[in-house]
């Protein structure tokens, strides 16, 4: 009898819970479609207020998507951050094929092209211009070579360091080569520009809270007197405060929206010129657009954006709002 009390207890608790839940997402819904319906009735301060967001946040956007695109077209490059290694001359291209196996097994190494010793003269008859002089020869000089290129985890200067060492002492490996330098370089660059990113969106993320906080502060002026009525009826700073969080985070919404746009035409406005250059280097090269991830990831921080110059804008204005 008494277990079946309890259980009876425990059914109607979990079931006010789930109504308290059910009207709260309601309330929560009510208000967030309210407050897009007031955006919706004034287009035209929503819009330029939308695009100016928008702006702001495409600069970053734009300059993340073209240093991905420049990392992904060095990684296309004949030599960038990539191992040669030219085998002894008694390595014939069978144990050349054999060794570039082995490598391809090593947790290091992502692709490995092997370049025989009769391809690698084929190649030097045709760009040298010294074909008759090649003629001549009764053997063929030319060792054959691995082209290897390792993991972007051991891509960086000093790992790509270590993985040469390692690779010198091969017994078939008379020498090997990796232009640290250059490897060096790109990335100080990269790294230069990534901080400069983050700097940029950081100043301009700054911009969109004041953005939105300004235009919240504006809408909370034009409504003073209603507010002034709600509080006299008994309506809380959290019940007047809702439609105004609201608000923000449909403007940052919208922001992220109008700001993935600009990106994405201004790739395609790029894409054509961008190809025929690549195609006059002889390269397969194309301006890749937003994934879906970073697509999300520009909504999101957009929205939360809003949310938060709202939340400041209203914990700032709201309580100097009294009824008198």
């Amino acid at each position: 009898m008494i277990r079946k009390q309890r259980k009876k207890r425990s059914a109607k608790i979990s079931a006010r819970s789930t109504l308290r839940v059910d009207v709260w997402l309601m309330r929560h819904l009510q208000v967030a479609l309210a407050s897009l319906g007031r955006l919706v009735r004034t287009p035209l301060s929503t819009l330029m207020t939308t695009l100016v967001i928008g702006i702001a946040l495409a600069l970053p956007s734009g300059l993340y998507l073209l240093l991905n695109n420049a990392e992904t077209l060095s990684g296309n490059w004949d030599g960038a951050a990539s191992i040669s290694l030219f085998l002894t001359q008694q390595t014939s291209d069978t144990e050349a094929q054999q060794l570039a196996t082995k490598l391809r097994q090593d947790s290091a190494v992502l692709h490995v092209q092997v370049i025989g010793r009769s391809e690698a003269l084929e190649e030097f008859r045709q760009l040298s211009g010294f074909a008759d002089v090649l003629e001549s020869l009764k053997d063929n000089p030319l060792p054959a070579l691995l082209i290897i290129e390792p993991k972007p985890a051991h891509a960086e200067p000093v790992a790509a360091e270590a993985l040469l060492t390692r690779l010198k002492e091969i017994k078939q490996v008379e020498f090997a080569q990796l232009d640290l330098e250059w490897v060096r370089r790109f990335h100080a660059i990269t790294e230069i520009a990534q901080r400069g990113v983050v700097i940029l969106a950081s100043l301009l993320g700054l911009s969109v809270l004041l953005i939105v906080g300004n235009t919240i502060r504006l809408e909370i002026q034009n409504r003073h007197a209603e507010i002034e009525i709600t509080k006299l009826i008994g309506g809380t700073n959290a019940f007047i405060r809702r439609p105004f969080l609201y608000n923000g985070a449909w403007y940052g919404l919208f922001g992220g929206i109008s700001a993935w746009l600009m990106v994405t035409i201004s790739l395609l406005l790029l894409d054509n010129p961008v190809a025929h250059l690549a195609g006059l280097y002889q390269s397969g090269f194309e301006l890749k657009g937003a994934d879906i991830s970073t697509l999300i990831s520009l909504l999101g921080g957009s929205t939360l954006l809003g949310l938060i110059g709202s939340w400041i804008a209203v914990g700032r204005h709201l309580n100097d709002i009294e009824p008198t």
